[in-house]
């Protein structure tokens, strides 16, 4: 049981110093291991999903294998247990460091400066930002602070509750190797399909507790609530469909439709189509529900691995007094 309440503690501590310090602009772990899988890449790549597959495993296997390496190695030690789940959860959660980036593109929208807001928004999603307007892109910011709300919060706090620091690291390696390579450009259509496959299962447990806390925590929960039944699986993604549909019915905008990505234009299903097209000021207010659905996340997810450290407590007095 002290394993698990070392986990509280150290997750915690490390939601805590993400509030505080966000991610530095360089020396970043998950920077860090971008540029080592880019390096494998380059030695690995080929139009093949056997090749991709390869690269997927290296590179998210070996990342996850070294953390249960340092994690089995001060397992015995408290203290340097728990400090090694502050760290990677820092290391891993993206919270502030999307507020920040969501509020940049908001503020430079508010001044009327599209130039400055175009040049902000590829720090957010991959969309070709010559071929927004104004409320395009704030529709665009809203749509990123709903999806990566679940990829670089939440699910990164589910797979700790369930692995501890493995978990953890593992997730992030896959979530980052899928923004790398997971795409269907011309390059990654195959060689990437075992990246984005693997951050589609590794996704789906985060985006659907996203789009539940989205539910208990946003300002219209009925509204959440249907459109997360009404279109979630509407979207082509099968784990931002729930979450950016919960968030559009929260917040009260339509969220989907055509966009450009990658070079080529998309249309997608409209979420929450009886919503109002998103204004500026919803950037705020979709990132004010994004940390309220982290904190309940932290909450949530900790709480549950009490609760299954306890049970499992019990049941083992429970064996040995037999």
């Amino acid at each position: 049981m002290r394993e698990h309440a070392g986990y509280a503690c150290g997750a915690a501590l490390g939601f805590l110093g993400d509030l505080i310090a966000a991610d530095p602009r360089r020396g970043h772990p998950v920077a860090a291991f971008g540029r080592a899988a880019a390096a494998v890449e380059r030695r690995l790549w080929r139009d093949h999903r056997g090749y991709g597959t390869a690269h997927t495993l290296l590179c998210a296997g070996g990342t996850a294998a070294g953390a249960a390496l340092l994690a089995r190695a001060v397992r015995n030690a408290p203290a340097a247990r728990t400090a090694l789940t502050a760290a990677t959860v820092w290391a891993v959660l993206g919270g502030t460091s999307l507020g920040r980036e969501a509020r940049a593109v908001g503020g430079a929208l508010a001044a009327g400066d599209l130039d400055v807001a175009r040049e902000r928004l590829p720090h957010l999603c991959g969309r070709d930002p010559q071929a927004l307007d104004g409320p395009q892109m704030a529709r665009a910011v809203v749509e990123s602070v709903a999806e990566n709300t679940s990829d670089a919060v939440v699910g990164a706090l589910v797979w700790g509750a369930a692995g501890g620091v493995p978990g953890l690291v593992a997730f992030r390696a896959v979530n980052t190797l899928d923004a790398m390579v997971g795409h269907k450009s011309a390059r990654y259509r195959r060689f990437g399909w075992a990246a984005a496959r693997l951050d589609d299962l590794a996704g789906w447990p985060g985006s659907r507790l996203t789009a539940a806390l989205t539910v208990l925590a946003g300002p219209d929960r009925r509204g959440a609530l249907r459109a997360w039944r009404a279109d979630g699986r509407a979207h082509p993604s099968p784990n931002a469909g729930p979450v950016e549909a919960s968030f559009a019915g929260a917040l009260g905008v339509r969220l989907g439709g055509t966009l450009a990505y990658g070079g080529r234009v998309e249309h997608r299903p409209v979420l929450n189509g009886g919503g109002r097209p998103p204004a500026v000021a919803d950037i705020e207010r979709a990132v004010r529900l994004s940390r309220r659905v982290g904190v309940l996340a932290l909450a949530t997810t900790v709480a549950g691995r009490l609760a299954a450290g306890a049970l499992r407590q019990r049941n083992g007095n429970g064996r040995k007094r037999r």
